[in-house]
């Protein structure tokens, strides 16, 4: 839409909850309360004259108005806050279990964990769903190094995922390689490589820097951001949203940067180099993913690392790097024990649900979710388990207070987000849709979930029966509103559901579309596919992706907070006489001709 529109759309939006603010004024309920007041008769009078106020409120803006339960919300409410289970699910999943590498032997753990803990809280129907093939079942067993020469130091250091294990522990010179960015760069390096480690400097990463002012490492986003989330930004850039760039010769650089590093891997150990050191790329704590291994697609068979890696701490990469530089011989102790399991480990989400009871309605599916998978540098506790233990606890909320929902609500536990979010595509196109991508041989590096379409999704009989899906995939931080997509129908009801979360801290609905995550696959099926706006706390700034990603980084408050959230939404859609409004089917207007640019709801222009 236009820019003017969604300007209108914003200012109606911003109008209406402002109303349906006054409509609901004075309805507050404390963390600690648990009931309107102790006598119910006099809570339930109090909850219909609210309730019966907002509808007056919505009617006078003319607005349908939103049949609220105030009563179920006070109960969701005193289950959530004082009788929570989200940090028990926390211990078992992120201290026993661990990081959760998409197939991995501890990601089928979390899946089985995950479906008992679904069964015993009371939902129905729980099972493993198979999105496919993967890859190689891979884990670290442990990983070290040691600076032996010019002076000892232990170094802060991680196998890459996916690096094969050295035969034993090594001792070796180290031999600094600056970024090869052509076959032709190999001919400088050829005979002098043996028995070396090499301590590399990748394509396009620079040499590490360190910034010695201290940054501020937590975040919170203030009412000035919340403001301006909730404006539709006019020149299009929602870059601050994590939405990717629809432009496929960015992804065709980026990946066939990244495939030129499996010939480097492969030249590296041609030549007897014993392994490889990356800087980590986040000062003081490691950062370890894909980015750091030698190309995108480790994890598959035909792809497999041909030679161990570590990323280390920048610290250690450029400590080394200068002693080098300065003609300072360094040697170092190296361990990476790694153990490779089956080739083709097949990829599942722990999927489960609390039937819907209306007969006209039951088939209808709410479904909430958040990715189960995660990198190994931490225990992935705010990327995503906090999303995932949410999830759960929002269920168990639901299923604790004996909801009876009128539709099905269904949650949702994706594994292989991070390797390109297959767990939930794979969802959508077993249940909703068939994605049609170009297939063209120039993006034979380039994953598929940036690759382009060719035309609309098919749409399958079950998508008429998907009402909405709700995702958390940003940390720990407590939730201050939505992304609404670009669904202008939408708006105004999230803001109704909201009112009377104020004193939660949840406000804001913004038009803006967000991506990078597990929402973004029923959005490009035309399916009403939604992301929380999140508290940011130090989720960008230290554990995202870093060792720093454990238990220790959750917010207990905020976990409680985004669960009782959750489980309100997925009450309010079950229980409503409609479903929710749905936006056009993001792919032009439907028209086979026009091309989708890139698998994110902002690619069509």
């Amino acid at each position: 839409m236009t820019g003017a529109a969604q300007y209108a759309g914003w200012m109606r939006t911003a109008m209406w909850r402002k109303a349906i603010v006054a409509g609901v004024a004075g309805w507050v309920v404390s963390a600690g309360c648990g009931a309107f007041a102790a006598d119910k008769a006099a809570a339930d009078k109090a909850a219909a004259d609210k309730a019966a106020a907002a509808q007056v409120s919505a009617a006078a803006e003319g607005q349908p108005a939103e049949k609220l339960d105030l009563q179920m919300y006070s109960r969701i409410r005193d289950e959530g806050l004082n009788h929570s289970h989200v940090m028990e699910y926390a211990g078992a999943l992120f201290d026993d279990i661990g990081p959760r590498l998409t197939g991995s032997p501890a990601m089928a753990r979390a899946n089985a964990w995950t479906m008992a803990q679904l069964t015993a809280m009371g939902c129905a129907n729980a099972h493993l769903e198979s999105w496919g093939d993967f890859g190689m079942a891979w884990t670290q067993l442990g990983a070290g190094l040691e600076m032996v020469t010019p002076t000892p130091a232990v170094l802060l250091a991680q196998a890459t995922p996916w690096s094969p294990a050295l035969k034993e522990t090594a001792s070796a010179a180290v031999v600094a390689v600056p970024a090869l960015e052509t076959e032709a760069d190999f001919v400088d390096w050829k005979g002098k490589l043996a028995g070396k480690v090499v301590l590399y400097g990748k394509s396009g990463a620079g040499d590490p820097t360190v910034d010695p002012d201290k940054v501020p490492l937590m975040v919170h986003d203030d009412a000035a951001k919340l403001r301006e989330y909730a404006q539709y930004p006019l020149d299009g850039d929602m870059s601050g949203q994590a939405v990717l760039t629809p432009d496929m010769d960015t992804w065709r650089t980026i990946f066939n940067g990244m495939a030129f590093q499996e010939q480097v891997a492969k030249f590296f150990a041609q030549e007897g180099a014993l392994a490889v050191l990356e800087p980590s790329g986040s000062g003081g704590v490691l950062h370890d993913d894909t980015n750091s291994s030698m190309g995108w697609f480790v994890y598959r068979p035909q792809d497999k690392q041909a030679i161990p890696e570590e990323v280390i701490a920048d610290e250690a990469w450029s400590r080394m790097s200068r002693l080098l530089k300065h003609k300072v011989p360094v040697t170092v102790n190296l361990h990476i024990d790694t153990q490779f399991g089956g080739d083709h480990e097949q990829g599942y989400d722990t999927i489960a649900e609390i039937p819907g009871t209306d007969p006209k309605l039951k088939d209808e599916v709410v479904m909430v979710g958040g990715h189960l998978d995660s990198w190994i540098a931490g225990t992935g506790a705010t990327d995503n388990g906090a999303g995932a233990i949410t999830a759960m606890e929002a269920m168990r909320i639901l299923t604790a207070l004996g909801v009876k929902p009128r539709r099905t609500i269904r949650i949702g536990l994706w594994s292989g987000e991070e390797e390109g979010v297959f767990g939930s595509t794979g969802y959508v196109e077993r249940h909703f849709a068939t994605f049609h991508y170009s297939n063209d041989p120039k993006d034979a590096n380039v994953p598929l979930f940036v690759q382009s379409m060719t035309a609309p999704p098919t749409m399958k009989a079950e998508a008429a029966k998907l009402d909405a899906y709700f995702n958390m995939d940003n940390g720990t931080g407590k939730l201050l509103g939505i992304y609404a997509e670009g669904n202008e129908g939408i708006a105004p009801i999230f803001a109704q559901w909201m009112a009377p979360l104020k004193d939660l801290g949840m406000t804001t609905v913004s038009e803006r579309r967000t991506g990078s995550t597990d929402h973004v696959p029923f959005q490009m099926a035309g399916l009403p596919g939604f992301q929380f706006i999140q508290d940011p706390r130090d989720y960008d700034s230290r554990t995202h992706h870093t060792s720093l990603d454990t238990y220790d980084h959750l917010s207990e408050p905020d976990l409680k907070q985004a669960a009782v959230i959750e489980a309100i939404f997925l009450y309010n859609a079950a229980m409503r006489d409609e479903m929710l409004p749905r936006a056009n089917v993001p792919f032009g207007k439907g028209s086979v001709e026009t091309p989708v640019k890139g698998m994110y709801p902002d690619a069509v222009k």
